[in-house]
C-alpha cells in the first residue's frame, strides 16, 4: 500500500465531502479511493469514517488522525516546494480563493501580463463567497473588509480604499451634476442592499476629514445584493451608484464612469491577501503576492490621479 496516496485520498474524502467527490478531484474512480481509504483502515487497525447512503463523517479516532494527517502532508508539500523553488525555475500551480467581485476585478485584470512574465506558473482560481473562507485550503485568500483584521489570521495588505459615488457621463448630461450631497435626495440613486434590509438613509463621509459626515435621505430606483449589477446599470445611465475605487478604476480611467461629489465617500475599506498557516511560502506564491500588490495600487493611484484632475 503507498501510505502516502491513502492519506491523501482520505484528507481529500473529508475536504470534498465524500469518496465520489474525493475521485472527481483527483482523477480516481470511487471504487479505488474507497479501497484507499480501507487499505489505510486495515493497516492502522481502526476505523476513521462513518459512512451512510448519504454523507461520510470523522469517527473520534479519524479526527485526531486526520488532524496530524493534514501537518504531515503540508510539511512534505512544503519540502518539495522549498526544493523546487531552489533547482528550478518558478513553476507549479497556485490556489487561490476570490468571491466574485475581486475575482473579476482584481484578480481577471493581472491574468495576462502575470502569465507573461511567469509562465509556467498556473493559477488555479476558485470564485466562491463564504464567511469564514478556507484559507487553509489555498495559497491566498482575497478578501474585503470594513473592521480591523482578525489578528489570528497570517495576511499581507494589498490596499486601503475609498467608496466613491459614480454615474455616467450620459446620466450626468440628462440630470445634472449634484454638487452638495443633499442633492442626491432628487437623484436616481443605486444601492447595495445592506445585511439588515433596506434603509433611505445614505451616510457620505468626508474623505479626508473623519470627523465630518452628513446623512442624507434618498429613496433609491435600485437595490442589489450583486456590485457588478449596479456598475452596469450605472454604465447604462440608470443613476449614481458607490462602488470601491479598484473596482471602478478601468471605467474611471476610460471615461465611461464619472466621480461626483467629490471628496465624499460612503465607506473605507480595506483589501487583504489571507496566506495559510505554513512556515514555508513558495515562492510563486511571494511573486505573486508582489505582482498583485504593487499592479492593484498603481490601477488605483492612476484612477483617483483622473478623480483629481
Amino acid at each position: 500500500m503507498d501510505r502516502l496516496a491513502s492519506m491523501r485520498v482520505f484528507q481529500k474524502v473529508i475536504d470534498e465531502g465524500g469518496f465520489a467527490a474525493a475521485g472527481r478531484a483527483m482523477d480516481m474512480s470511487p471504487a479505488v479511493v474507497t479501497r484507499l481509504v480501507a487499505d489505510l483502515e486495515d493497516h492502522l487497525g481502526t476505523r476513521l469514517l462513518h459512512r451512510t447512503t448519504r454523507r461520510v463523517s470523522l469517527t473520534d479516532a479519524g479526527e485526531g488522525y486526520l488532524e496530524r494527517v493534514r501537518v504531515i502532508l503540508q510539511d512534505l508539500d512544503e519540502a518539495h516546494d522549498l526544493v523546487s523553488s531552489q533547482t528550478s525555475e518558478l513553476a507549479g500551480v497556485l490556489r487561490l480563493l476570490a468571491p466574485p467581485v475581486l475575482a473579476t476585478h482584481v484578480l481577471a485584470p493581472l491574468v495576462s501580463g502575470f502569465r507573461q512574465a511567469y509562465p509556467k506558473i498556473l493559477l488555479d482560481i476558485e470564485v466562491e463567497s463564504h464567511r469564514e473562507p478556507p484559507i487553509e485550503d489555498y495559497d491566498i485568500t482575497l478578501m474585503g473588509t470594513r473592521a480591523s483584521f482578525d489578528a489570528n489570521v497570517i495576511a499581507r495588505k494589498v490596499l486601503s480604499s475609498v467608496t466613491v459615488l459614480l454615474a455616467s457621463p450620459e446620466y450626468l448630461r440628462r440630470r445634472g451634476t449634484p454638487v452638495r450631497p443633499e442633492e442626491l435626495a432628487r437623484h436616481d440613486c443605486l444601492r447595495f442592499k445592506p445585511a439588515a434590509g433596506r434603509t433611505r438613509g445614505w451616510r457620505l463621509l468626508h474623505e479626508t476629514d473623519d470627523t465630518r459626515f452628513v446623512d442624507i435621505e434618498v429613496q433609491p430606483v435600485l437595490w442589489a445584493n450583486h456590485t457588478d449589477t449596479l456598475m452596469h446599470a450605472a454604465l447604462d445611465g440608470a443613476g449614481i451608484t458607490a462602488t470601491t475605487i479598484e473596482l471602478a478604476a478601468p471605467l474611471i480611467q476610460n471615461g465611461d464612469l464619472v466621480r461626483v461629489l467629490n471628496p465624499w465617500i460612503t465607506d473605507r475599506l480595506t483589501m487583504y491577501a489571507a496566506l495559510p498557516s505554513r512556515k514555508f511560502m513558495p515562492r510563486r506564491t511571494e511573486v505573486f503576492l508582489d505582482y498583485l500588490i504593487t499592479q492593484t495600487r498603481t490601477r488605483v493611484d492612476s484612477a483617483m490621479a483622473t478623480c483629481s484632475s
